[in-house]
């Protein structure tokens, strides 16, 4: 468990800090997709590729095998981990105030998470739901694991 959860740190830490500017509803893009990872929007399911854009409301969901960096529009960065579901349930980021809110839910799995621009203007302004806790982002990295 230490190693793996060192690993999702080192990942998000390595993941480039390139800031995603592309069509509206796009609000974050994977860097990094390694093993069995799909993005699942409007019931249907694809699998994930570099470089793909993100969308609010996808839910990532990884195998056994699977694993996926992304870099948010803010600049925020999560590495998703094995065995995993994480729905990006609300993301709204002002480019030139830096306000906005960042909601998720990782049903299951393990996520890091390196926080970006909403977090350093408005600490709390992000959110991950567990089926067991509410956890409010203040501080700029933290790891979840929801069993």
């Amino acid at each position: 468990m230490g190693k793996t959860i060192l690993s999702f740190i080192l990942a998000a830490g390595f993941l480039a800090q390139v800031p995603v500017a592309a069509a509206a509803d796009d609000i974050a893009q994977f860097k990094r997709v390694a093993g069995t990872v799909f993005v699942e929007r409007d019931g249907k399911r694809a699998t994930a590729q570099a470089g793909e854009r993100v969308q609010q409301s996808d839910v990532i969901v990884t195998g056994s095998d699977g694993a996926a960096g992304l870099t948010f529009a803010d600049n925020s960065l999560l590495s998703v981990g094995p065995n995993s579901t994480l729905s990006l349930d609300r993301f709204e980021f002002n480019s030139t105030t830096h306000e906005g809110r960042f909601d998720s839910s990782l049903k299951k799995g393990t996520l890091a998470v390196v926080s970006g621009k909403i977090v350093k203007q408005t600490p709390g302004a992000m959110i991950v739901r567990t089926p067991s806790a509410i956890l409010g982002a203040r501080g700029t990295e933290f790891v979840v694991r929801a069993d």
